[in-house]
C-alpha cells in the first residue's frame, strides 16, 4: 500500500518534483478533489443566481453581504491553528487595498494569503506527521531477537531446533495479537484467535492457556511472558550455557516487548480530539465564509478591489487546495493502520518478520561457509574495485577535514620567542621560572634551587634518560662488579657541566624587605640505596648530593 517514489528522485536535477505531480495513487489529487468539485460547484452556484436570478435590490444586499463575509473572514484564525509562528500583518486603517474601515477607526489585522496564511506546514501537522513516524519507529521487527536466539539457544537436536522454533514463534504472536488490535487490515486477515490458531502462530493447547488466562484487558503480552518461562527453562536444560546469554536474550525480549506496548497506546491516546474539532472547523468554516466573501461583484457599482469580473476564483481555489490538502494530509496521517495508499504494510511485515525468524534460527542456525583467505590477504592496502560508471571516484581525495587544506605563510609558521628572548626555547623557560622567584628565595638556600634549574635545562637540552640507559654497557654489569661507570654519560660529563659557583664565605648579607622568619631545622632523610641498573636518574642521584 505505500507508495514509493524514492528512485524517483534519487538525482536533483531540473523539474525533479514536477514529474511526481503526475502521478495519481497516493497523490493530493486523489484525496481532495471530491470537496474541491464540491467547493466549486457551490461557488458557481451561487455566482449564477447573483447574475441571473436575483433581481437589482436583492443584488444590492448581496453585495453587502459579500462585503461583509470578506472584511470579517480573515478573523477565522486559519494560520493559527494550522501554523502558529504565522506573523500577522498590521495595517492602520485606509492604508491598504480593499482593507476594511474598522468601526473604532483602529488598526485591522489583516493576513493575507500570501502572507501569514502560507506559513504551513502549521503545527498540528507538524505534529501529525512526527506521530506518524514514531508510530512506524514502533513496529515490532524480530531482526534482533532471531540473531540472539541463535546465538545463545545451542544444540544441533530436534530439542534444541523446537526451542528455538518456538520462541521466535511467541515473540512473532505477539507481534500478530498487537497489530490485529490496532490495524483493520491485520484484524480482517485475522478476525478471531481461531484464525490465528490456522494460521500457525498458535497451538489448540496455547489457545485453550490463552483463553482460560482471566484478564479483562489486551493479552497481547501473553507469548511473552511464554517466551521468558521457555528461555528459563533452556537455561535450567543447558540449552544456554550462562546467566550472561540468558540476560542478553531476555533484554532483547523486553525491547520487542516495549514496542508492541507503545503500539497499543499510540492506538488508545489519540491527539486531543478538541484541537481536531478546532482544526477542522476553522478551515471548513473559513471556506464557507470565503464562498460568499470572494464572489466576484459588478464593476459598474464602483465597489473598492472589484474592478474586474471573472467568473473562476484562481487564487481561491489554490488557497483552498493548500489548506483543505493539509488538513486531508493530517487526516490521513493521524492513524496510519488504516487502508490508505499510504498507510502501512502490517500484513507484509507479518509475512516478511514471520518467514526470516524461523530462517535465521533454524535452517542458518550453525551453517558457515568454510572459512578462506579473502583476496586482499597478501594486500597492504585492501581496496574494492570500481566499475566503469563509478571509476571516476577514485581519483577524487578522500576527506581529511576541514582545515587541512588551509595554507600558512613560512613567516607565519615560526614559533615567537618569549618576551623577545634570544636563545633556545628551553633556556628562556627556565629563565622566565628564575624570574617568577623572591630575590632571596634561592640565597637562603645557598644557591641550591638555581642549580636544579640549572640541572633541569640541562636535561631538557640532552637526550632522554632511557636512550642513556640503553647505551650505557654497564647496565648490564652484576651488582658488584662494576664499582664506577665509565661510559661518559653525557648528562654526568664534567665538560659539560656548568661550574657552579662558589657562595663567599662571611654573614650573609641583608635582604631587603620585610624580616625573615628564622629557618626551622627539618630532619633529612637517610640516603637512598642505589638505584637499579634498569633505572638510571642522574639527575636525582645529584639532587641527592645537592641536598
Amino acid at each position: 500500500m505505500t507508495v514509493t517514489y524514492t528512485a524517483r528522485v534519487a538525482n536533483a536535477r531540473f523539474g525533479g518534483f514536477s514529474q511526481l505531480l503526475l502521478l495519481w495513487r497516493g497523490s493530493i489529487y486523489k484525496l481532495l478533489w471530491r470537496e474541491l468539485v464540491c467547493f466549486l460547484g457551490l461557488y458557481m452556484a451561487l455566482s449564477a443566481a447573483y447574475r441571473f436570478v436575483l433581481t437589482e435590490g436583492q443584488k444590492r444586499y448581496f453585495e453587502k453581504l459579500v462585503i461583509y463575509c470578506d472584511q470579517y473572514a480573515s478573523l477565522i484564525p486559519v494560520s493559527f491553528v494550522l501554523g502558529p509562528h504565522a506573523p500577522n500583518r498590521v495595517i492602520p486603517c485606509g492604508q491598504g487595498d480593499n482593507l476594511p474601515m474598522c468601526p473604532e477607526h483602529r488598526p485591522c489585522v489583516s493576513t493575507s494569503i500570501l502572507t501569514s496564511q502560507s506559513h504551513i506546514p502549521g503545527f498540528y501537522v507538524t505534529l501529525v506527521v512526527h506521530r506518524w513516524w514514531n508510530q512506524y519507529l514502533c513496529m515490532p521487527l524480530p531482526d534482533a531477537l532471531m540473531c540472539v536466539v541463535a546465538g545463545t539457544v545451542h544444540g544441533r537436536d530436534e530439542r534444541g531446533r523446537l526451542y528455538r522454533r518456538t520462541l521466535m514463534r511467541y515473540a512473532g504472536l505477539s507481534a500478530v495479537l498487537i497489530l490485529r488490535s490496532v490495524s483493520t487490515a491485520v484484524f480482517k486477515r485475522f478476525p478471531t484467535i481461531d484464525h490465528v490458531v490456522e494460521a500457525g502462530f498458535m497451538t489448540r493447547e496455547e489457545r485453550k492457556k490463552f483463553e482460560n488466562l482471566n484478564s479483562s484487558y489486551n493479552k497481547y503480552w501473553v507469548p511473552c511472558v511464554w517466551f521468558s518461562n521457555l528461555a528459563a527453562q533452556a537455561r535450567r536444560e543447558g540449552r544456554i550455557r550462562d546467566n550472561s546469554a540468558l540476560k542478553l536474550l531476555l533484554e532483547e525480549l523486553t525491547v520487542f516487548r516495549g514496542k508492541c506496548g507503545m503500539l497499543f497506546h499510540y492506538d488508545w491516546i489519540s491527539v486531543p480530539l478538541v484541537y481536531t474539532q478546532v482544526v477542522t472547523i476553522a478551515v471548513y468554516s473559513y471556506f464557507l465564509a470565503c464562498l460568499i466573501g470572494r464572489q466576484f461583484l459588478d464593476p459598474a457599482q464602483g465597489y473598492e478591489g472589484h474592478n474586474l469580473d471573472l467568473c473562476v476564483p484562481i487564487f481561491t481555489l489554490l488557497q483552498f487546495f493548500f489548506y483543505a490538502g493539509w488538513l486531508k494530509v493530517a487526516e490521513q496521517l493521524i492513524n496510519p493502520f488504516g487502508e490508505d495508499d499510504d498507510d502501512f504494510e502490517t500484513n507484509f511485515l507479518i509475512d516478511r518478520n514471520f518467514q526470516v525468524s524461523m530462517l535465521a534460527v533454524d535452517e542458518m542456525y550453525d551453517d558457515l561457509a568454510m572459512l578462506e583467505k579473502d583476496l586482499y590477504w597478501d594486500a597492504t592496502e585492501a581496496r574494492a574495485p570500481y566499475t566503469a560508471a563509478t571509476a571516476f571516484l577514485r581519483q577524487q581525495p578522500s576527506f581529511q577535514g576541514s582545515t587541512f587544506d588551509i595554507t600558512l605563510a613560512k613567516e607565519d609558521m615560526q614559533f615567537q620567542r618569549l618576551d623577545g628572548v634570544d636563545g633556545p626555547l628551553g633556556e628562556a623557560h627556565g629563565d622566565f621560572l628564575q624570574r617568577l622567584l623572591p630575590v632571596g628565595a634561592g640565597m637562603g638556600a645557598g644557591g641550591l634551587l638555581g642549580r636544579r634549574l640549572s640541572l633541569m635545562r640541562r636535561k631538557n637540552s640532552c637526550v632522554s634518560e632511557t636512550s642513556t640507559a640503553a647505551s650505557c654497557t654497564c647496565a648490564g654489569a652484576p651488582d658488584g662488579t662494576a664499582p664506577e661507570c665509565g661510559c661518559g654519560d653525557p648528562l654526568l660529563d664534567s665538560g659539560l657541566r656548568e661550574p657552579e659557583p662558589e657562595l663567599p664565605a662571611g654573614p650573609e648579607l641583608p635582604v631587603p624587605g620585610p624580616a625573615a622568619e628564622p629557618f626551622t631545622t627539618v630532619p633529612m632523610p637517610a640516603p637512598r640505596g642505589p638505584a637499579p641498573p634498569w633505572l638510571p636518574s642522574p639527575i636525582g642521584e645529584e639532587e641527592e648530593s645537592l641536598a
